[in-house]
């Protein structure tokens, strides 16, 4: 059905009159009364009584005006809706970030943006593929590398190092490292080679394992690294942002680390003015203002 004539049909039915409704729409009797006779046509029925009173309207007139009327409304709220946006964030948000970062760092931060943004709607994808953003697979993107897709607005969020960790009890058990070669004795865990990693994690990996570790835990993303870390199984390749959330984590060999990770954050340059994604972007950036803070003061402590 027509839009517009379905427009003018609703004005007149809450009218009752072909002159009155062409005024609320700024045209003309004869316009209106060719938009309806054209809309009844294309229905193959009467939709008004014509009367000296004006106009009344048919069974079929009434269930047309009923969903006309239910339109309008969710068309007024819409509208609302709209207008209100600029201080409300609602709807739907499709985040997409490493299986790693998402699980470990990202989603045990989520029930913060939740309680700020109650009717907010996330779809956490984790997947080590980076999503085309610009065709909108996703909304909002945090990687571990600078995005190289053209069209999106990109922010370094902050430096990441791959490190050594192993639980308290496997310390205690199995000594505590004092040079890489003393690896030998020890168990590596770490991702699996073939697995999508970041070029630095992957580097540090083919270094530690020139030292020939006895033995060794491959895992296809860092959650498994940190799960077989937590169960004293050996000592662990792993992001250095977990020892805020997992202090127990013991570090081994602090001297060895991995160049800098980057850590963006990117989304679509259409998507520059949506709220949704400036206040998970702002979210984010707290966290991280915050997460920074803490590091330096246990530095300082």
């Amino acid at each position: 059905m027509d839009w517009d004539k379905l427009r003018i049909f609703h004005a007149v039915a809450d009218a009752g009159s072909l002159t009155h409704a062409g005024d609320a729409l700024h045209l003309s009797q004869s316009a209106v009364s060719r938009q309806v006779r054209a809309l009844e046509e294309s229905l193959n029925t009467t939709l008004f009584h014509r009367h000296a009173r004006g106009l009344i309207l048919t069974e079929q007139g009434e269930l047309l005006f009923d969903a006309t009327s239910a339109m309008a409304k969710r068309l007024d709220a819409a509208s609302a809706r709209i207008r209100d946006s600029e201080d409300e964030v609602f709807g739907e948000l499709r985040v997409t970030t490493t299986t790693g970062f998402g699980s470990l760092w990202l989603a045990p931060r989520l029930p913060a943006l939740y309680e700020k943004y109650p009717d907010l709607k996330i779809e956490l994808m984790l997947e080590e593929r980076v999503l085309d953003l610009p065709m909108r697979e996703a909304d909002v993107a945090i990687r571990m590398k600078e995005p190289s897709q053209a069209d999106l607005i990109r922010k370094r969020l902050m430096a990441v190092k791959m490190r050594l960790y192993a639980s308290q009890a496997y310390i205690e058990r199995s000594g505590m490292p004092t040079v890489p070669d003393d690896l030998r004795h020890h168990r590596l865990i770490c991702q699996n080679p073939t697995s999508a990693q970041v070029g630095a994690g992957a580097q540090l990996v083919q270094t530690l394992m020139a030292h020939q570790p006895r033995s060794t835990l491959t895992v296809n993303n860092y959650f498994g690294v940190l799960q077989a870390v937590l169960h004293d199984l050996g000592i662990g390749v792993l992001p250095d942002y977990l020892t805020q959330d997992f202090p127990d984590l013991v570090e081994v060999l602090p001297e060895v680390e991995s160049t800098d990770v980057p850590v963006f954050l990117a989304y679509p340059e259409e998507l520059r003015h949506s709220k949704r994604v400036s206040a998970f972007r702002e979210f984010v950036q707290d966290e991280i203002i915050a997460y920074r803070k803490r590091v330096k003061d246990q530095a300082v402590s």
